[in-house]
């Protein structure tokens, strides 16, 4: 198809097409079909990135004019406005447009002229066919599997207990999405309009709610001097006055990244009051909610039996998964099966993302890829990194910290390896808010936890990063904060965190000082420089330092180690490597020591 395009959106147009459309109850795929076009083409239109061609203006002029959308004595009017926004490289035909109008209907005798007018109380009515649906934006949900006893759950909430908002919650790729997108299909028929918009490119609150009004009250939307207050009453007039299916999805954009969870970001209070009185007022409406976060507004509002409930989506069961893999052509027997769904914690986009991979390069065979060892590459890390990303400092500390124990730990041991002591309130809300996004999980050990398998790799390998980056700029901040290798920990623990920690470090600060001589000079530097900190300042520093060095070396002697305040030094290298060293430290322990 041809049409006129342009660099930048034109909104306005873009606008006057969505509303056209609503008002003749149509979908996009509907006014495609009708108009002989792709859904792309109708979706780019109302987007304001293209414009339409003059035959399919001509069509869509039609029908417009067949289906009395436009205001009886003005459809001339506004159809010459609709070409002029469309910015046409002819004129339109008014002859043509004359002889159309004069075989138009009247108006049906059971429903007044002025009814058709713009009025501040007309609302969007749903089509003769079915609900009024505007859900282009929502995902498609053709292959779906599992998740029967969540969507049994959410179609109780949303038909038979009518609640007004449910969200539903859980880490990225997890399914939030295509499990909405699924209960808004099954249970569109019990709802008069159905709307799904995606708040991933953070919307204003004003465009957001303008958008949802013009499928909502498209006539009352026309007023432009009302207010950003008058539009949120409209909207909860819309919500009470019909029964609406109102989804957003990707709630986690209106709210702050590197904070506590559910704070909302600046500049969006507006939209979380709406989000407030839609929870709070009386309607037979419902709005529901995906997010990997939950606002802070909603907690208070929750409950078994209020109108506002939360569904926190855990791993896929096995078996969708299986079919999942089946689907994408993984091939491989149950335990490797099993061990593939493990390693990714039942989440199906790293599972699709990984699968996809399985099938280009080891030829859809599970073994040989478990057997590389690579579990977090490209999308998988992207997905990560946007969950990380996402954290408070605190969070990402505590993540950094599980990564370096290497095995399950309870709040107390968390408490005594943290370099700058926190009320342990404080900490135990920083690994809820981790639980709940799914990023730790239960020990065997009660009121223990731990890393699940792909994030213990994703974190290992950014603490690897960040701090031989610290190292080659002379920073301290994660080389103070976190010990590399720890006392209290067992023997194999701290082979462990050598082999996964600190040679890697070196491995990479290596590459950049390929002159064995030149590093430990740049070692030596920094650790003369932590000497001069005050002792509470030095944290795990210097520890670490000589973990690097003793590395380096093969062993500490001949260095100069007058003066240093070490936290947390492992004793396992100390006393294999230097048993001259560890005789000058007689009461050596998990605290701090001198030499």
């Amino acid at each position: 198809m041809k049409g006129s395009s342009y660099r930048e959106r034109d909104y306005a147009f873009g606008q006057i097409m969505l509303t056209l459309r609503t008002r003749l109850g149509l979908t996009q795929i509907e006014l495609a079909d009708m108009l002989g076009v792709t859904r792309r083409a109708v979706i780019d239109w109302e987007g304001g990135l293209s414009y339409p061609s003059v035959d399919h203006l001509k069509h869509f002029v039609v029908l417009a004019i067949e289906r009395q959308v436009w205001s009886v004595g003005r459809e001339a009017e506004e159809a010459r406005a609709l070409w002029q926004a469309a910015r046409q490289k002819v004129l339109l035909d008014d002859r043509w447009l004359d002889g159309l109008l004069s075989h138009t209907l009247t108006p049906p005798a059971s429903q007044p002229a002025e009814e058709i007018g713009v009025t501040a109380h007309v609302l969007a009515s749903p089509s003769r066919s079915g609900p009024r649906v505007d859900w282009s934006d929502a995902p498609d949900v053709a292959s779906f599997y599992g998740r029967e006893r969540e969507l049994d759950l959410l179609s109780a909430w949303m038909l038979q207990e009518r609640c007004r908002v449910v969200s539903v919650l859980g880490q990225g790729g997890i399914g939030k999405s295509a499990l909405a997108a699924k209960v808004m299909h099954q249970g569109a028929e019990h709802f008069e309009v159905v709307i799904w918009r995606s708040l991933r490119d953070v919307p204003t609150c004003e465009a957001l709610l303008d958008n949802c009004l013009q499928v909502l009250a498209p006539q009352a939307l026309s007023d432009t001097s009302a207010s950003l207050e008058r539009r949120q009453d409209l909207l909860l007039e819309c919500l009470r006055n019909r029964r609406v299916l109102l989804v957003y999805d990707n709630l986690e954009s209106f709210l702050e990244e590197g904070q506590d969870s559910g704070r909302i970001r600046a500049g969006y209070e507006g939209f979380f009051r709406v989000l407030r009185r839609v929870a709070e007022t009386e309607h037979q409406s419902c709005l529901l909610l995906t997010s990997r976060e939950k606002p802070s507004d909603l907690v208070p509002l929750e409950g078994n039996r209020s109108a506002v409930r939360a569904l926190h989506l855990a791993r896929l069961e096995a078996k969708a998964c299986y079919q999942l893999l089946v689907e994408k052509g993984v091939a491989g027997d149950t335990s490797e099966q099993t061990r593939l769904i493990d390693v990714y914690a039942g989440n199906p986009l790293a599972l699709k993302i990984v699968a996809r991979t399985i099938v280009e390069l080891f030829a859809g065979q599970i073994a040989p890829f478990l057997k590389q060892g690579e579990v977090v590459f490209g999308g998988v890390r992207a997905l990560l990194d946007e969950q990380y990303a996402r954290l408070s400092a605190l969070e990402q500390s505590v993540l950094l910290w599980l990564a370096i124990l290497r095995e399950p730990v309870n709040l107390k041991a968390l408490l005594a390896v943290l370099d700058v002591p926190l009320p342990r309130g404080e900490v135990l809300e920083a690994i809820e808010s981790l639980r709940r996004r799914s990023l730790i999980e239960p020990g065997k050990l009660q009121g223990s936890f731990t890393l699940q398998s792909v994030v213990m790799e994703y974190v290992t390998a950014r603490l690897i990063a960040e701090v031989t980056d610290e190292i080659k700029q002379g920073r301290y901040s994660r080389l103070v904060e976190h010990g590399l290798e720890l006392a209290p920990c067992q023997k194999d623990v701290w082979q462990c965190q050598q082999r996964l920690l600190v040679i890697p470090i070196l491995a990479g600060l290596r590459r950049s000082y390929p002159r064995r001589s030149a590093l430990e000079e740049h070692l030596l530097a920094l650790l003369d420089e932590l000497r001069a900190w005050e002792d509470s300042a030095q944290g795990y520093g210097q520890a670490n330092l000589l973990a690097l060095l003793r590395e380096l070396r093969g062993h500490l002697r001949g260095l100069d180690l007058s003066h240093l305040s070490i936290r947390g030094a492992s004793l396992q290298g100390v006393e294999m490597q230097d048993a001259t060293l560890a005789e000058a430290v007689p009461h050596l322990d998990s605290g701090s020591w001198s030499l």
